[in-house]
């Protein structure tokens, strides 16, 4: 088991043949991933030889490609310009899950992706500006290192891509059920809740780390639902603890006004909820580390 991704997961590329594209789907084929088409309106009919001997075909449209191969997952690399239109297209052909790695999308776009993909009550979005999902082993829809940790019984869920792949790393002697990029824009398709949701019905994941960061209140919402909601152990880790007041950093949704949105403010509502929250990334992979040891006990 796992969240989203498995290894039957048949996985389309919006964008295949761009450079990022290309790239990407080299390492997604590498850690064993089912990728089944790329999408290009131009070069519909053609195929692109990756190594391995690995050649994959390229359809005009999603709906094309699903209907030709069963893809139930589609990941974009397309220019933040056209992302709107690529996700559309991707709602439109009723694709179960669409993971937007585009960074720079238009506010406004994503809200009306976003809504659009709600409505239509099939497609589930992760992103934009996010690195993806990766069920190690199993299939990876994205841009994170695969190499970096095995299959294991941590659940991962996080804001920040290269705090995702620190987390990952620091925990590798345990592993991940599944580990999702969520993205930092201040519009994401999936949340935290969403994901510890689905953590917490996954049998195969024992427990939790959760990575936040200063701006918004999502880590506030995700303290309650963790409350009335998940009973596995979770640790968790606000990134920006040092960040001054009224300054926007990095990520476009990280902005903080006033006490609320402060890392203290999000640790103290997580610490509430009898989440465990480290002052580092390392100091949250140690907390994590102690819950692993005492349920192999």
């Amino acid at each position: 088991m796992a969240i989203f991704l498995t290894r039957d997961s048949k996985v389309i590329v919006q964008g295949m043949t761009g450079s990022e594209g290309m790239k990407h789907t080299t390492r997604m084929l590498a850690s064993g991933t089912q990728v089944v088409g790329g999408v290009n309106p131009r070069k519909a009919g053609t195929a692109v030889d990756f190594p391995g001997g690995v050649q994959v075909p390229v359809f005009g449209t999603v709906a094309d490609a699903i209907a030709a191969t069963g893809a139930d997952v589609s990941v974009i690399f397309v220019p933040a310009a056209f992302t709107k239109a690529a996700v559309v297209e991707a709602v439109d052909a009723k694709i179960p899950l669409a993971v937007v790695i585009t960074e720079g999308v238009a506010v406004k776009d994503t809200a009306e992706f976003f809504e659009y993909a709600q409505k239509s009550g099939t497609t589930r979005l992760i992103g934009p500006n996010c690195p993806g999902l990766i069920t190690p082993g199993q299939a990876n829809a994205g841009i994170i290192p695969a190499d970096i940790s095995g299959p294991g019984r941590i659940g991962l869920v996080s804001k920040s891509g290269t705090l995702t792949y620190q987390m990952m790393f620091e925990l590798r002697d345990f592993g991940f059920s599944t580990a999702v990029g969520i993205g930092g824009d201040p519009i994401i398709g999936t949340t935290h809740i969403d994901c510890l949701q689905a953590f917490q019905d996954d049998p195969d994941t024992d427990a939790i780390v959760m990575i936040g960061e200063i701006g918004g209140d999502a880590e506030e919402r995700a303290a309650a639902y963790i409350a009335a909601n998940v009973t596995k152990p979770v640790v968790g880790y606000v990134a920006g603890f040092t960040a001054p007041e009224g300054k926007t950093m990095g990520h476009a949704g990280a902005i903080v006004s006033g006490s609320k949105g402060t890392a203290a403010a999000k640790a103290e509502a997580l610490e509430a909820a009898g989440v465990k929250v480290g002052k580092t990334p390392s100091a949250t992979a140690a907390l994590m580390r102690e819950i692993m040891q005492g349920l192999q006990g």
